[in-house]
């Protein structure tokens, strides 16, 4: 941290996407700024192994003409089954891991696959796995197959062999979505709208909570904190706006001491939050690390970066929270490049 503005501090707790196939050139001067923590990639980002191959090494060549003398976080949704960005491993979905004879070798052979894909083509981060406990047949999180099982223990299970076989591979692993989605119906899509989980604080904490703390065991470098609104904990704020959620039940409660990282800014589920500007503040102030930007507009990352800055400056993100954020990314980026 060492000689950052206050841009650069910001900067490093904000992850940018963009459109089409080649990173525009605004995008590129922010890098090379210290003015980025990372970027992530969509499909329309993608045409080839060898094209994003190509992007990857441009963003981070870019990365060190800057400040920050480590790599950027080069981010994806590889999961498995119909949430890949990249073709190839891991084929199968979570379900389709949960029923199968033998889930405990398929999870390790999903992750390891996984965390191998993704690094020949350069990528570091993976956000996965989805340690969602789901409760229907059918509802949100299985519709997808996003879901090991509506067995807490199971999931449980089957996350930590991912986590732990993917990050052996070299890409550090995301769980999500804290304190847990599975309880969401088919329409609960926090991409979409305001989602409200009633679910006793009990039930959160056996059921939902339970995979994150065999995840931070095995030493799951980033957790994801979800849109919803949970009333047991918070009857107001998404948990990835409330301390409660994010210093209280993640980081004290459970032991986190890793790196936050919020689902998409842009979600329609922090309707009457504000635009993108107000949002971050609100996230940075309740504790998440990372901001993630995934509009594909770079406007939106800039803006967080803006109002970031504008925070600290004023006094409304208070300076050792901030800076301790900044060094848990700054610390994870070295580590990648070591």
């Amino acid at each position: 941290m060492s000689g950052l503005s206050v841009r650069q501090l910001a900067g490093q707790r904000v992850i940018f996407s963009y459109r089409g196939l080649m990173p525009p050139a605004s995008l590129l001067a922010r890098i090379r700024a210290g003015e980025a923590a990372g970027v992530i990639f969509f499909g329309a980002n993608i045409s080839s192994r060898s094209q994003i191959r190509k992007v990857i090494r441009e963003l981070q060549h870019a990365a060190a003409q800057g400040p920050v003398k480590a790599p950027l976080l080069m981010m994806t949704d590889q999961e498995g089954g119909r949430v890949r960005r990249l073709p190839g491993a891991p084929a199968r979905s979570e379900k389709r891991i949960g029923a199968s004879a033998d889930p405990v070798s398929a999870a390790q052979q999903a992750g390891r696959g996984a965390g191998l894909n993704l690094k020949g083509v350069g990528m570091n981060v993976n956000l996965a796995p989805a340690l969602d406990v789901y409760r229907e047949s059918g509802n949100f999180i299985d519709q997808y197959g996003r879901s090991y099982s509506s067995d807490a223990q199971k999931v449980t299970q089957l996350g930590a062999y991912f986590i732990d076989a993917q990050q052996q591979a070299g890409i550090v692993a995301t769980a999500k979505h804290f304190p847990g989605l599975g309880a969401a119906t088919t329409p609960q899509n926090t991409d979409e709208r305001p989602v409200r989980l009633n679910v006793s604080l009990g039930s959160l904490r056996a059921i939902d909570e339970l995979p994150y703390g065999s995840s931070i065991s095995a030493g799951v470098g980033l957790v994801m904190v979800s849109w919803a609104v949970y009333p047991a904990l918070d009857p107001r704020h998404p948990a990835g706006l409330c301390s409660a959620v994010v210093e209280g039940e993640l980081r004290q409660r459970l032991g986190f001491a890793g790196i936050t990282i919020t689902d998409a800014l842009e979600a329609g589920a922090l309707h009457g939050f504000g635009a993108t500007s107000n949002r971050a503040v609100l996230a940075a102030g309740a504790g998440m690390d990372l901001l993630l930007c995934s509009s594909q507009n770079i406007s939106q990352g800039n803006s967080a970066v803006d109002a970031l800055a504008s925070g600290l400056r004023s006094g409304k993100l208070t300076e050792p929270a901030f800076n301790a954020s900044v060094n848990r990314v700054i610390a994870l980026r070295t580590r990648l490049g070591a």
